[in-house]
């Protein structure tokens, strides 16, 4: 499909005008009290709605981006939405989703309409459903896949999408589809991690099930070796329909896929998915085309000046950290050389890169995301997509543009270097908003995101090292799979709380699949960037020849690690400062509180 409004890249809606008006004629139910509290909250989560802790008329709206693709004007729908009814910026999930935070449920309505008309949706975006598929943002032009697999993600999207039963699952399902050998979308700690294949010239997918983190860290089993492609929709629905009729819908905690796998034995599992998948009849027919280079005329780049007094006059509301505004006009050729080594990647066309956009914290103001859709008409084709560690991937951007496209990132204000790197840091909301968190993970993202860009020593010694986050076990900042990952805590020091990280070394995930980190330390939370430089100290000490970073904390020798860091464990109310008191991020004494998280209501 070519046109003016897609740039020849649109693909059909995946909304639904219906599902808003459901949402508000529920709402007047729930208002009125022909429905309870428990009906109204399964309902409003499986539309995309989600409490937040602090009291009042505030939500939380989570918009589905299938595979993480954004057309020019689906980020501006979203920029409005961010505008008018949010703080006036929106969060990029480890999902490819988009979150709007401290909307007024009677403004949610507004925003799902805006979306709608763009042809993204919330549906199935939270609650027990089958949760959006997430895709490497790279596939379609990576030098390393062997296919890509957008057009097959996007058919189980669609497929799946207000499926019968993807809305009433006993808690969430989450789903994945990787072309690369660098495991770029996580596929092992999903309940099914698809990654291409080709057999004997034909195309299919190594097929993964019951990966998962929280609390049972789950590597993903392997139901497939080679499946074809044409029967990824009826080996789906046949899992997904075994979930349903025989997941755990008492026990909250034990209610994901893993946990069933677990329960009823590998053998037994494939014995009843053999025979649920004999009555599904559900064959894919697809013969995608290739994606291409484009081939209209790209709009003219917007002025710089005119970008850059744009995002600086963004007004940024709300609680909350909110993300930084630092337009540039000058272009420090040092800056732009490390830049140009750190984001962007040749693709496998000729002439042509892909250049990663590093959004610190996931967070992108409204004027700096229709500087993107700007900046995408210009440079790009029209579209970018959003990946799962929370930064923006421009495609086919022709390499002598690659420049001036980072001149205009510059202007909006976008223009750091280091994706990919320690300084690139991944952070769930945290505190900040979840009732289930206990620490301001976004504020320890942030502080370490600082503190690495200070120190290019260290990130330029540990250039693979990932870093994550999360402020509770249950991993939405995926921290298990980091090299250095930081978990949430309190501990009490006489009658005052100390927010703290469980300090984890050596999680990873990759074509051999998913390892996850081990607990090495439990370090207040002020202490963590001194745990950071003596952990990158140790792996420069005594890393072998060529040993990359993430190799190094899996191999390394835990009680080593832990002896490195016991005395920055250890805190007395002697030696407690005041600001040990106070978590990252915010200037009030801790007070950790969390209540029901509503991620399985």
């Amino acid at each position: 499909m070519d046109d003016a409004k897609s740039f020849g890249r649109a693909r059909l809606s995946f909304a639904r005008e219906a599902d808003v008006d459901k949402f508000v004629a529920m709402l007047g139910q729930f208002e009125k009290g022909e429905i309870g509290p428990d009906e109204w909250r399964a309902f409003r989560l499986v539309q995309g709605a989600y409490g937040q802790r602090q009291e009042g008329d505030l939500s939380m709206l989570r918009i589905k981006i299938p595979q993480g693709i954004l057309t020019a004007a689906q980020l501006r729908a979203v920029a409005g939405s961010a505008r008018q009814y949010s703080r006036g910026f929106g969060h990029i999930t480890t999902r490819q989703c988009i979150q709007l935070h401290f909307l007024k449920l009677h403004e949610v309505e507004h925003v799902m309409r805006i979306c709608a008309d763009a042809g993204i949706t919330t549906r199935e975006a939270c609650g027990n459903s089958v949760r959006n598929i997430t895709c490497c943002p790279w596939a379609g032009v990576s030098k390393e896949e062997p296919f890509d697999v957008t057009p097959y993600a996007e058919a189980l999207t669609r497929f799946l999408l207000r499926h019968p039963l993807s809305g009433t699952l006993p808690r969430k399902f989450k789903i994945a589809f990787e072309g690369c050998n660098h495991d770029h979308a996580y596929t092992s700690i999903h309940d099914l991690g698809f990654t291409a294949r080709v057999q004997d010239g034909k195309r299919g997918f190594r097929l993964t099930v019951g990966g998962g983190t929280a609390i049972l860290c789950t590597d993903g089993s392997v139901l497939y070796d080679f499946l074809p492609v044409e029967r990824i929709c009826e080996v789906a629905e046949a899992v997904v329909r075994i979930f349903h009729e025989r997941g755990d819908r008492k026990r909250r905690q034990a209610a994901r896929l893993k946990f069933l796998v677990r329960s009823m034995g590998w053998e037994a599992f494939k014995a009843e998915f053999h025979r649920v998948l004999a009555e599904s009849k559900a064959p894919l027919e697809l013969d995608p085309p290739v994606e291409g280079a484009p081939t209209w005329r790209r709009l003219d780049a917007p002025s710089l000046d005119v970008l850059a007094a744009k995002v600086r006059a963004g007004k940024l509301k709300g609680p909350g950290i909110a993300p930084v505004l630092d337009p540039k006009l000058e272009v420090d050729p040092t800056v732009l050389a490390r830049w140009r080594r750190s984001n962007v990647t040749p693709q496998k066309q000729a002439g042509f890169s892909s250049v990663l956009v590093t959004v610190p914290l996931g967070d992108l103001s409204s004027e700096q995301m229709e500087a993107l859709a700007d900046l995408s008409a210009a440079h790009g084709d029209g579209s970018v997509r959003v990946t799962v560690d929370q930064n923006v991937l421009f495609r086919w951007v022709p390499d002598d543009q690659v420049d001036a496209l980072y001149r205009g990132l510059s202007a909006a204000g976008l223009h750091l270097p280091d994706a990919q790197t320690p300084a690139d840091v991944t952070s769930c909301p945290g505190a900040e908003s979840c009732k289930l968190a206990v620490t301001q993970s976004r504020g320890l993202g942030r502080t370490i995101g600082e503190f690495m860009r200070s120190r290019t020593d260290l990130v330029d010694l540990a250039k693979d090292l990932v870093i994550k986050m999360s402020g509770c076990p249950n991993g939405c900042g995926q921290h298990h799979i980091a090299g250095i990952g930081f978990q949430g805590s309190v501990r009490k020091l006489g009658t005052r709380a100390v927010p703290q990280y469980f300090v984890m070394v050596g999680g990873g995930s990759d074509a051999k699949g998913a390892h996850f980190g081990r607990i090495a330390a439990k370090i207040p939370a002020r202490r963590v960037t001194a745990a950071l430089e003596r952990l990158i100290g140790l792996y420069d000490r005594e890393r072998q020849l060529n040993e990359p970073a993430m190799a190094f904390f899996r191999r390394v020798e835990l009680p080593k690690v832990k002896a490195l860091l016991a005395d920055l464990e250890a805190l007395t109310e002697a030696d407690a400062k005041d600001d040990d008191f106070i978590d990252l991020g915010e200037t009030h004494a801790f007070n950790p509180e969390t209540s029901a998280g509503e991620c399985a209501a």
